[in-house]
Order: C-alpha cells, then structure tokens, then sequence
C-alpha cells in the first residue's frame, strides 16, 4: 500500500469505531415485533375468550392481555408471561407456539379462595396482521349458515376498521335467492365476521351501504301473534297462520299478494328492505342464543329501520365482536305482527368501524334525520325502560346533557314505536328528531 492509502486508512478506522461506539442501536437494536392473539381459557369446560397484545424484543415480551398489562420471556417455542390486574391478581400463563397457534397452561387464583391457585389449560390462535394500505373491500360468498348468536363459531372472515363487506343472506326459512333450501329454518345468519379491531367494552359500528332484494319473491303468514290480540279476537283468529306469498316487483318498488282475495287484488305496499337480524356474539357467561332471540348484544330484532343508508351501533362483548346478519325482509310493518314479514333473501354490502369504548347500553340505529335506540326485554313496560334508559345514556355521551336537560328533551320530543311482537322477547323503540338536537353538539361536551 503507498503511503497515502496508509494514511487515509488510519484516518478512517478510528472515525468507523467512533460511530459505531456512539450509535450501536442503529445497527444493532431490535424493532419489537408485535403480534395479536385470541386466548381460549377452559374453565372448567366453559370457554373464556380474551384478547392478547403481545410486543416481542429478542427474548422479553410486553403487551396487554384483556387490557392489564403483561411481563414475560419466549426462548424459542417457548412462551411464558404473567399479566396482573387492576385488584394486583396475578396469571402466569406458560405455553408452546407452533405456527399461528399456542397451547399452554394458565396459572390463575381461585375465585372462591384468594389463597389457592387453579391451572387452566388454555389453547390461542394469532390474528393476521392488518394488511398494510387503505380499507378493503370484500366479497364473501356464504357456504354454511348458524342457527345461533354464539361467541363458539369459528369466524368465516377477518375485518378491519373501515373495510367494505358484500355478502348475501338466505331467508328466515334456509332458502337462498334460487329458491333452494341451504341451511335450518329459524333465521339462519351469515357470518360470523371477526372484526380485527374490536375489544369488549367497544362499540361496533355498521354502516349499511346497501341492502337489496336478489329475488322475486317474499313468504308469509295472515297470522295475528298473540300480544296483539285480545281473548275476543284470538278466539275469531284460530282459522289464522296460513302461509301467503308475495310477488316482489322491483321495477314498480311494490309488493302484493300472489293470488289475493278479491278484496285484496289492487292492494300493493312499498318495498323497503331490512334486516330482521344484526347481532355480534354475546359476552362470557351467557349461552349462546337463539337466532330467534335478541337482547343487547342486538339479534332478531326485527326492526324496520335496519336498512340501507342507516348506521347501526352494538355493544363488543368478545374479542373480534363476531358479526352476524339475516332475516331479510322485503318490507315489514311496525311490530312484525303476522309472526313472518315479507321474508326473503338477500344482498347486502356494509361497512364497519369500531369506536373504543362508550359501549351502548342497548342497540342503537341512526338514520339521516333520527337518534334510536331499541330497548328488548320480556315484555313491552321493560322494553320502554330499556329504551328511555339507552337514550338518555346517548344524549349524555354525544351531547353532554344532564339527565334533567335530558328529562326535558324526552318529554318534549321523544317518539316511541313497537319494533318487535313475534319473539320471545319484544322490543320499544325511542327516537329523537336531530334537528331537534343540531343546535347542542355545539355547546355539548
């Protein structure tokens, strides 16, 4: 080497040791690697699905486990981390990864003894990560149908926050829109769709973007259900319940009986499509229910606002939310009191958000120019409970209202309508005008 090249490599070794020594993390530090995961704990045969967050760097591991935060170490396939709560309870979890699934024991407190401990087998499956870039859409074309709301069903599909679904559902008796039976009567729904970002104590939020009829045809009952009836009448009614099937015109936008009486020849009604069931799973410690069932996780609720161009708010009660949705009808009155609408299949294309926190108390529908809330309970006096309550409780999130302030807009401009008298539970509507309630978003909290 001449001399020069001597000196100009002298130079540079001590000004390469010097960066490196100053900067090291630069080249040598580790991006933690974040991973998403559904838990399953067995308690006692009783499935308790948690969500983990989970931040590796190297071997330590951080992150939340149902919203309490997580210590812990993977060395290889092995896993070990302990979460502690906001009572200082500790669970240590110790398990194997194998691809995208971890089986493993929990270590947790016994609930019935705070100085004993019970082992749990526990066994979890990590979520894909969201796909870099904008909302998707999706096009999901259903193969089998659930005749429950159940947190159990494994997801048919993952979303995201502001992802595009379009998808189709049977009518409430398993038939499709080519008139072939595909699934069990009673309701059966589509779904259910895992939505990436939804925690329990979330809100779901469905916008319907469209909600449209793929047949020519409804079925239905010149039935009378039972709530609406007096002893007088039900005794005239019991000739009543045989089925009637409508001709579905979409060019004219009408419905009417396919062989009517005479009476009934030029009787038409406005075609409106709906969906009878929007649900997510219900919440640990309930069963699953009944597609035919409905309570505040949403369901068969039967409601004839659940249409295009409104948005629909449910409470998360599981990790994903497991989206459900059936039971179309192509136009149904208030109450569905024939025991079916006009049922039908259909095409549907919605999309979803999540807002965390501010659960609902009760489903919530939103329309251009309405605030509603459904309130389902055994009978119709708890319903209007459920109802006033839920809409009190929204005029107090998104207006800042007091519950006087909200007494006085209630008395004065509160609408309420029977949603629902065909199931076991019934559901009362309160709806509020917004252009009642455009002049205090502004001066709310």
């Amino acid at each position: 080497m001449d001399p020069d090249g001597m000196v100009a490599s002298a130079m540079i070794r001590p000004a390469v040791t010097l960066l490196l020594c100053c900067v090291p993390w630069l080249v040598f530090a580790q991006a933690p690697v974040k991973e998403q995961w559904v838990v399953t704990t067995d308690l006692w045969g009783n499935p308790l699905y948690q969500a983990l967050s989970l931040e590796r760097t190297g071997k330590r591991l951080g992150g939340e486990f149902d919203g309490d935060t997580l210590e812990g170490e993977r060395t290889g396939q092995e896993v070990r981390f302990t979460v502690t709560d906001s009572n200082k309870a500790r669970y240590t979890f110790t398990g194997k990864v194998s691809g995208d699934t971890m089986r493993g024991t929990a270590d947790m407190p016994d609930t019935n003894n705070a100085q004993a401990r019970v082992k749990h087998a526990f066994t979890a499956r990590r979520i894909a990560e969201r796909p870099s870039g904008p909302p998707r859409r999706h096009e999901f074309k259903p193969t089998t149908w659930s005749n429950e709301f159940s947190a159990t069903r494994e997801p048919v599909l993952t979303l995201w926050a502001g992802d595009t679904l379009k998808t189709t559902t049977l009518d409430s008796g398993g038939v499709d829109e080519h008139g072939v039976t595909k699934a069990l009567f009673g309701n059966p729904q589509t779904g259910p769709f895992f939505i990436g970002d939804a925690r329990p104590g979330d809100t779901l939020v469905i916008h319907l973007k469209r909600v449209r009829l793929n047949r020519r045809h409804a079925d239905s009952l010149d039935s009378i259900v039972g709530r609406a009836m007096t002893p007088a009448l039900a005794a005239k009614a019991t000739e009543l319940g045989k089925p009637v099937r409508w001709t579905l015109d979409w060019e004219k936008g009408v419905a009417s009986p396919e062989t009517p009486t005479e009476r009934l020849k030029d009787y038409t009604v406005p075609l409106r499509p709906m969906l009878g069931g929007l649900a997510v799973a219900p919440g640990f410690g309930l069963p699953a229910f009944s597609t035919g069932d409905t309570g505040r996780f949403g369901g068969n609720m039967d409601f004839n606002e659940v249409v295009e161009g409104n948005t629909v708010y449910l409470p998360v009660f599981q990790p994903g939310a497991l989206l459900y949705l059936g039971d179309a009808h192509a136009a149904q009155g208030d109450g569905e009191t024939s025991q079916y609408a006009l049922e039908t299949s259909m095409e549907v294309e919605l999309t979803v958000d999540v807002v965390h926190g501010k659960a609902p108390s009760m489903p919530r529908v939103e329309s251009p120019t309405h605030l509603m809330v459904l309130g389902q309970a055994g009978s119709l006096d708890d319903a209007l409970r459920s109802a006033t309550s839920g809409m009190t409780q929204w005029l107090e999130q998104d207006y800042g209202l007091s519950l006087s302030e909200s007494a006085q807009v209630l008395g004065t401009s509160v609408q309420y309508v029977v949603a629902n008298l065909a199931g076991r539970s019934v559901g009362v509507v309160a709806k509020l005008d917004k252009s009642r309630l455009a002049k205090l978003r502004a001066t709310g909290k």
